[in-house]
Parts: structure tokens; C-alpha cells; sequence
């Protein structure tokens, strides 16, 4: 099988629906919407680095868009189209048919057509580039946070970051199906994204810890942060597994795919009955304060002498 037959087999699902033009042709056409703008956004995940090599081919699918949907999510745009570009060792039939079943699950459940890409031969590896609309001046943004702000985070963190761990030390068997769905199927935030638009002053992903992330918003934004430990949402299995390492985890663990955001205390209503709406808990674990350092608050109130690092590549 050669490259153009693997792509019409595997890849080609024939006219696009949401975009002018589908994959076949020197380049994508995309088409904004009036008065809207594109957000883009790409990922390159690396066998290896990003993914075990005996992941399921479904679950590698699914999470190489669902990081990228993240992306989007965490600046309120609705996805439309993305590009995928993979190196692949060899032609396996059941691998490409897992992959590509999870990879189309997940596009299709977000609306999210295959617009292009590349496919050439060598070490696995798998590159998306995504797109999403978001009306002019609506999108979230890392430099809106303001002093008095609140600070939320989406769902529950650490367990993933612990789940990779396990996974690292030969302990994978040990951790529960629902936490390993969590991190093989990450579930972006498309929903919340969204209607955080007019909620939400600024908001990013966690995929590379929370106090890593929240980072970013604190140096964009130009102001400092304070984290109420005790208001962490911390993983169940992950307090019952470990403990005494469940706080620091919470605090730098990465592949989450949670949304952490800051809004002014008069959203806090809108912002509860907003996770009521989405069946999704929001938890509101400190505020936006003057200054440019990040302060946990320990369970007395006390800030922490010393922090967590999170994640971070090259470092």
C-alpha cells in the first residue's frame, strides 16, 4: 500500500461539510466566519515522550485531537477543522483502522472535519493542527486576569499526572478504569469554553500542571495569585493511593486537560449554575491578587515555604 491509497482508505471520508474544501487538494480552505476570528492551535506528540508504545491505537487517536480540542476549549472557540501530519514506521492495517476510530469519534462528536495534512514514513509520531471560530474580541485569553478575581479549575486534578507515574514504575494494573480513561481519553472542555466567554477573564488548559499554567495567567496578566490548598478538587483514588503525595501532585501534575480560568466574584452564581447545567464541577480555589508571585495557602493558612514544579519541556 502506498502513501496516497493509505490516505483514500484510511483518511478520506469524502466532501467536507463545515469548510470549503476537504483533504485532496496543495492546501485547506477555510472560510471565517463574519465578524468572527480563527483560532489555531497544534500539538506534536512523540512516541515515547507523549504515549507509551503499547497504547491502544483508539485511545492514541481520540487523545491526539482531544489535546488540541483543549487548546481551543481554553479560549472559548468552537472547533471546526484540523490538520493531521504522521510519521508511521510501517503500514499496519489494524493499527491505522484503531487509530483512525478513535480519532474520528471524537472529530465527529465536536464537528470537527479532517481538512489535510502529510503522512510520510519513520519513528511514530502525530502532529494536529486545529481550528475553531470564536466571535471577534470574545476569545479567552491569558492576559485578562484582574486583581480580586476568583480562580477556578474544571473537574478533578492530580490523578492523571499519578496514573502516568504508575504507569512508569510498572504499577499500571493497579489504577482504576475510570482514572485510566481519564488520561487516555482526556475529555476537552469544548462546552465550558464556550459559554465561558462572557464569564470568564482569562483561561487556560492544564497540561502542564496547575501551578505551571496558572503561571502563564499570573505572567501574561501581570499580577501575583493566591491557591487555597484545602480547595484543591484532588482526585478520590488519588488521595486514597497516595496521600501524602496528593497535594504536591494536584499542585504540578500535568495531562489534566482541565480548564483553569479567572472571573470577577459577581460570576460565581452564573459560574455555579453553569457547571450545574454541564453536569461538570467547578471548583473555586483562590483569587488574582497585586503582585507577580504565586502563594498556596496551606490547610492552616499558611503559605507553603516551597512549591512544585510543574512540567515543563527542555527544563
Amino acid at each position: 500500500m502506498g502513501e496516497f491509497e493509505l490516505i483514500r482508505r484510511f483518511f478520506d471520508r469524502g466532501p467536507a461539510r463545515r469548510s470549503p474544501l476537504g483533504i485532496g487538494d496543495d492546501c485547506a480552505l477555510i472560510a471565517p466566519r463574519e465578524h468572527g476570528q480563527i483560532a489555531v492551535t497544534s500539538d506534536l506528540l512523540i512516541e515515547g515522550r507523549h504515549f507509551f508504545a503499547d497504547v491502544l491505537p483508539a485511545d492514541l487517536g481520540h487523545k491526539a485531537l482531544a489535546v488540541n480540542l483543549s487548546d481551543l476549549a481554553a479560549m472559548g472557540a468552537e472547533p471546526f477543522g484540523f490538520l493531521l501530519s504522521v510519521s508511521l514506521p510501517g503500514i499496519d492495517e489494524a493499527w491505522l483502522e484503531g487509530f483512525t476510530a478513535g480519532l474520528f469519534a471524537i472529530a465527529d462528536r465536536h464537528r470537527c472535519e479532517l481538512l489535510g495534512g502529510d503522512t510520510t514514513a519513520g519513528p511514530l509520531s502525530i502532529n494536529i493542527t486545529a481550528f475553531g471560530h470564536v466571535p471577534a474580541g470574545a476569545a479567552l485569553r491569558r492576559d485578562g486576569a484582574q486583581p480580586g478575581d476568583d480562580l477556578w479549575v474544571s473537574g478533578e486534578i492530580g490523578g492523571p499526572s499519578w496514573a502516568v507515574g504508575e504507569r512508569y514504575a510498572g504499577r499500571g494494573g493497579a489504577i482504576s478504569a475510570t482514572l485510566a480513561a481519564r488520561l487516555d481519553r482526556p475529555e476537552p472542555r469544548v462546552a465550558l469554553g464556550i459559554e465561558l466567554r462572557h464569564l470568564a477573564s482569562a483561561a487556560i488548559d492544564l497540561s502542564d500542571g496547575l501551578l505551571g499554567d496558572l503561571g502563564h495567567i499570573v505572567d501574561r496578566s501581570r499580577v501575583g495569585a493566591e491557591v487555597d490548598e484545602a480547595a484543591l478538587p484532588i482526585a478520590a483514588e488519588l488521595v486514597a493511593a497516595a496521600p501524602q503525595r496528593a497535594i504536591e501532585q494536584a499542585l504540578s501534575g500535568g495531562d489534566e486537560y482541565e480548564l483553569l480560568f479567572t472571573a470577577p466574584p459577581e460570576n460565581r452564581s452564573a459560574i455555579a449554575a453553569l457547571g450545574q447545567r454541564l453536569e461538570l464541577p467547578l471548583a473555586r480555589i483562590g483569587r488574582i491578587r497585586d503582585g507577580a508571585s504565586i502563594v498556596v495557602q496551606d490547610a492552616r493558612g499558611r503559605p507553603r515555604a516551597s512549591l512544585p514544579r510543574s512540567h515543563e519541556h527542555f527544563g
